[in-house]
């Protein structure tokens, strides 16, 4: 199966709800916008460079209350790059309300990011390291299914791609993965919550995630030989997934916009093809601490 479908679509507004390409971003699939630019003016332009992130930070973020994490610069930088940022968020939310509207009544946003970092540049642990193929599970946050759908684009001034691998369909890793996943444990799940390791209780569902997140980055011989397509995203494309059912790996490109969004798998058009879904349908009984995967 082609993990990617075309869409050509020049207008953040002017998207418009295709069954087609809600069941095919449901599936795990990528839809790409190569004609969807997000457009910078001149001011905000001149600021694209590495040293536009803070020292310490991975990326520049801008948060629900128009809180500005990660800018170096003086006043000017910082309102500048507030008002790409706030505006990138709006573009954002328009164009995932025209692709999928029963969505917009029940989504949530995270914080807007804006991402200077070199990707090939970048120094981190296996476990951390999203050039390594993965899907999206938190350590922290356990989340209970909520979907992660997430609007990215392409702003490189030079004109550079992003580079991504994209990976079989979700299912095929799980069935290939969780008969090697570790048993959940309520006991465990109690305790890291009681330490503060993890910010709620820990369900099943978060378990066999995370399980499957670390298995996959950690196996270098699936990373090499595993069923996988290599995409390159052209300065002036965008794309949007679900992070957490699409296996991906970001392995190239510099200055990019991303939007997250979380979604109750219940608010889904079809529940049931979620990552949630196919777990239980897999493990053959509900999961524990985990909603079931239908609408209510």
């Amino acid at each position: 199966m082609d993990a990617l479908v075309t869409l050509d679509l020049d207008d953040w507004s002017a998207a418009r709800s295709d069954p087609r390409w809600i069941a095919a971003v449901e599936a795990g699939r990528v839809l790409v916008l190569p004609r969807l630019a997000f457009r910078l003016d001149e001011a905000e332009r001149a600021l694209m460079r590495p040293e536009l992130l803070a020292p310490g930070v991975r990326n520049i973020s801008l948060d629900a209350q128009g809180q500005l994490k990660g800018v170096a610069g003086d006043e000017a930088a910082q309102r500048t790059v507030q008002a790409l940022v706030q505006r990138f968020s709006q573009h954002a939310r328009a164009l995932v309300r025209g692709l999928f509207p029963a969505y917009d009544a029940h989504l949530r946003a995270a914080p807007t990011s804006l991402r200077p970092a070199q990707v090939e540049t970048r120094k981190q642990s296996v476990r951390a390291d999203d050039r390594r193929l993965h899907v999206d599970a938190f350590p922290s946050r356990p989340n209970y299914g909520e979907r992660i759908l997430r609007v990215f684009t392409n702003i490189n001034p030079q004109g550079a791609p992003r580079t991504w691998r994209v990976g079989e369909p979700f299912e095929d890793m799980a069935r290939r993965y969780l008969p090697r996943a570790k048993p959940y444990s309520p006991l465990q799940a109690k305790l890291l919550d009681a330490v503060g390791v993890t910010k709620s209780l820990r369900s099943e569902y978060d378990h066999l995630m995370l399980q499957l997140h670390d298995l996959l980055k950690m196996d270098d011989a699936y990373q090499r030989e595993a069923p996988q397509q290599r995409v390159d995203f052209p300065a002036g494309c965008s794309w949007v997934c679900f992070s957490d059912h699409t296996l991906h790996a970001a392995m190239g490109g510099q200055f990019m916009m991303e939007q997250t969004f979380h979604l109750p798998v219940a608010a889904q058009y079809e529940p049931a093809a979620s990552p949630l879904g196919i777990l239980t349908r897999l493990q053959g009984r509900p999961l524990q601490g985990a909603p079931l995967p239908s609408r209510p």
